[in-house]
């Protein structure tokens, strides 16, 4: 789960939490991924702040072609290790979204799951990614929202790092053709690792450009 602090909400390192025993969020998927994989144009695939890789080596035996990104070194040789293990190839890479371009016509796919930005950072990488997208290519997103804080489940604790729908769905308007397929709020049973589990509220989106 990529940043732009190297820090947790709890003040813990990314990299001291993936120093653990074990994957912080599990090896599988995330459940909203899993449920609109099969919607998804197989090809070129963008995972944002993937740190263990999970969710990128899960599309990788799909047969995209993924490119994962974190900010922790020590998340992304924990992510090629899974790779290795499922026996699929990813290119997962060291990166802060800060100065990371996602070009333009670039992917088939981006997928950023429990990615939590700051504010102005996130207005940047949201407002680019219809942008970075191929013809046909779609957005895969979920985050936390403010609704979550307080309920001990994991997530941001602070509301400025946490995602609205109305927010997101601004941000990704701005680009004519772009056509949202899903955009809700949810209350789910998370069951990801440790460190996210419990019924969390949610900001989910599928968006493709036409």
């Amino acid at each position: 789960m990529l940043v732009v602090s190297r820090t947790t909400s709890s003040g813990q390192s990314w990299d001291e939490r993936y120093a653990e025993d074990g994957f912080a969020f599990g090896t599988e998927p995330n459940d909203f991924l899993h449920e609109v994989a099969s919607r998804l144009p197989v090809g070129r695939t963008l995972c944002l702040g993937d740190g263990e890789g999970r969710n990128g080596v899960y599309l990788a035996g799909l047969g995209h072609r993924v490119t994962t990104i974190d900010l922790s070194p020590v998340g992304v040789v924990k992510a090629r290790r899974l790779a290795t293990d499922r026996g699929v190839t990813i290119d997962a890479q060291v990166a802060d979204l800060d100065n990371y371009d996602l070009g333009s016509g670039t992917w088939d796919c981006i997928v950023s799951i429990f990615c939590h930005l700051p504010p102005d950072l996130r207005h940047r990488v949201h407002t680019a990614i219809p942008r970075a997208l191929s013809d046909g290519g779609c957005l895969v997103f979920e985050a936390y929202r403010s609704a979550n804080i307080g309920r001990g489940v994991g997530g941001p604790q602070n509301a400025e790092m946490t995602v609205e729908l109305e927010e997101m769905l601004s941000d990704l308007g701005t680009e004519v053709g772009f056509n949202v397929l899903i955009g809700r709020e949810v209350e789910r049973e998370i069951i990801e690792g440790k460190y996210h589990n419990g019924l969390s509220a949610t900001t989910q989106v599928l968006a493709c450009r036409s």
